[in-house]
């Protein structure tokens, strides 16, 4: 098929007639440069900025990179060691199963690893252009028949590679809050975000006071009960304090957020999920006593308690935390509820 013909428009729009001189074709020049009857440029036009930002992952992306996520967590727990996880886990992943790893060696398999699945059945895309990226991942239920987990996959920087970055077990009966879908993207929320009851920096700092005071808290009435995370945390205080009275010692145990740790983005509501990262410090002094350090406490000294050493003067334990909230908009009456957290034992010192 030929090309069209193309028709070239003189001053006046008209077909222009023969020019009988050079004189006349530089004069019809300054026409097209004076008079400005040049054709008009093509000018050109950016393309309109929508008003969300698009979903920072597709479908199709996350189950890739839950596969490679899932690659390099199998081949670490075959091995049992922390060699190079570091390029798929951060954060309180990569320091619980890298304690899991000295744990499960110290016992030769009596105390295991934390099953994770990592086969996606519900996603929470950030619809984001900005970095830090954090994305949520409700896992189906894994092989042990243990509650699913909520992942948290963040990417930190825009050449850098996803990672696992933390995970909570879904507490029972727990239902999680409706959120948008994948391909439209949930709003990322700062840690003092207004709009909500309370802020997610001050959820998590008032959570940790309810963990430290119970329901002396001044803000123990803001969260739904029943709440089987703080009755784990209680109930394992009981033992300790016991230990102590027997040694004429003493137990206390502080709960610290991690400044700088705390993510979330927005439910269909209006509201937040949060996840957060926080320590666990249990504080164990003895007189006039000793007491005899567990295979699975010493495997996490980093080699500077050994086996059944006798303690006679105090034992530290920390345990990293990840913990996730519900926290309703601004003027409802639904309580904040804990949908779900990890509470794993990472670091021990003693004399």
């Amino acid at each position: 098929m030929t090309a069209p013909e193309r028709r070239v428009l003189g001053c006046g729009g008209r077909a222009p007639r023969r020019l009988r001189s050079v004189g006349a074709a530089v004069a019809a020049g300054a026409c097209l440069a004076l008079a400005g009857c040049a054709p008009a440029l093509p000018e050109p036009h950016p393309a309109a900025v929508a008003a969300v930002p698009p979903p920072a992952l597709t479908i199709a992306q996350t189950d890739r990179l839950l596969g490679a996520i899932g690659a390099r967590l199998t081949a670490a727990d075959t091995a049992l060691s922390a060699a190079g996880l570091d390029a798929r886990l951060s954060g309180p992943a990569l320091a619980s199963r890298t304690a899991e790893y000295a744990v499960t060696s110290a016992t030769a398999g009596a105390k295991g690893l934390t099953a994770l699945q990592l086969n996606a059945q519900a996603l929470v895309v950030p619809s984001t252009q900005e970095w830090p990226r954090t994305e949520f991942v409700v896992t189906e239920q894994p092989d042990d028949l243990t509650s699913p987990r909520l992942l948290v996959l963040q990417q930190a920087s825009p050449r850098s590679e996803y990672t696992m970055w933390g995970w909570a077990r879904l507490l029972p009966g727990v239902k999680m809050p409706a959120t948008a879908t994948p391909t439209i993207g949930s709003s990322p929320l700062p840690a003092d975000a207004a709009g909500l009851i309370a802020s997610p920096s001050d959820v998590v700092a008032h959570y940790a006071d309810v963990l430290l005071n119970g329901d002396a808290s001044a803000y123990a009435s803001t969260f739904a009960a029943p709440d089987t995370y703080r009755a784990s945390i209680t109930g394992g205080r009981a033992p300790l304090a016991q230990v102590a009275a027997q040694a004429n010692g003493t137990f206390t145990e502080t709960y610290t957020p991690t400044p700088d740790q705390t993510y979330a983005l927005s439910t269909a509501d209006g509201g937040a999920l949060v996840v957060t990262a926080m320590s666990t410090a249990s504080a164990l002094t003895i007189t006039g006593a000793s007491l005899r350090l567990p295979a699975e406490l010493a495997a996490v000294s980093g080699g500077a308690l050994a086996p059944d050493a006798e303690l006679r003067n105090a034992l530290n334990v920390t345990y990293a935390d990840v913990v996730a909230f519900y926290v309703p908009p601004a003027g409802s009456k639904t309580l904040i509820q804990v949908l779900g957290a990890e509470h794993i034992r990472t670091s021990v010192t003693g004399s």
